[in-house]
């Protein structure tokens, strides 16, 4: 009498993830379709950012975009953001600022900090939608006090400027500081521009600010862009 062999345990999320980072990215698809094929976000979304990247596969935003939206669906934020990112840049899916809007609120409202930015980024600029500079500057608060750099950066300069929030140097100072620290190149450049207008006590204040807000971010969004 033969014994029946026991069955290989089906592979998990996490064996893609880890065969992802050790760059087996054959493996990472293998794991990734069949989840995201039987529904997983997780792993629609992941296999949304190997076509997004020509990572494993070869790219195609069109794919990338389909995967995202089938994980955006079920509630994934991150994979929320790229929708209405890539529906207000129109890539992979015919451009729809309002629609890809609507998509970054979704994901803004979970707390993804990606799509406050890209959010804010579209309200300041009134591309395709009302211009609303005093909501882009909260968007750009929440995801700056979250650790987003670039997000500081804009919302050092708003402050710089007065646009959409009271014109105050101090406060343009501490943001402009955290993200030029961070290697931001036009936070740099403005920081320059405010400093030269500053007094020493506002320079000191704008300092303590700064580093009572330093600290080091979370993960931006699990999803690999």
């Amino acid at each position: 009498m033969s014994l029946a062999q026991p069955l290989a345990p089906a592979p998990v999320l996490a064996d893609g993830v880890a065969a992802f980072e050790a760059h087996a990215y054959d493996r990472a698809l293998a794991v990734f379709r069949p989840l995201a094929e039987a529904g997983n976000p997780e792993a629609q979304a992941w296999l949304g950012a190997l076509h997004a990247g020509g990572t494993g596969v070869p790219a195609s935003l069109t794919k990338a975009f389909k995967w995202y939206r089938r994980a955006a669906e079920q509630g994934h934020g991150p994979a929320a953001t790229n929708v209405g990112a890539m529906l207000a840049m129109g890539q992979g899916v015919a451009q729809d600022r309002a629609e890809g809007a609507r998509w970054l609120e979704r994901a803004a409202a979970g707390g993804d900090v990606m799509a406050a930015y890209n959010l804010a980024t579209l309200l300041a600029k009134g591309d395709g939608l009302s211009a609303d500079p005093a909501r882009a500057a909260a968007l750009y608060r929440s995801a700056a006090e979250a650790g987003h750099y670039p997000s500081q950066a804009r919302l050092g300069h708003l402050y710089a400027q007065g646009i959409g929030v009271e014109r105050d140097r101090v406060e343009a100072f501490a943001w402009l500081s955290l993200a030029a620290g961070h290697g931001v190149g036009t936070a740099l450049n403005a920081l320059e521009e405010v400093i030269r207008e500053m007094s020493a006590e506002e320079k000191r204040e704008g300092a303590a600010r700064a580093q009572a807000r330093r600290s080091e971010p979370g993960r931006i969004a699990p999803v690999p862009a």
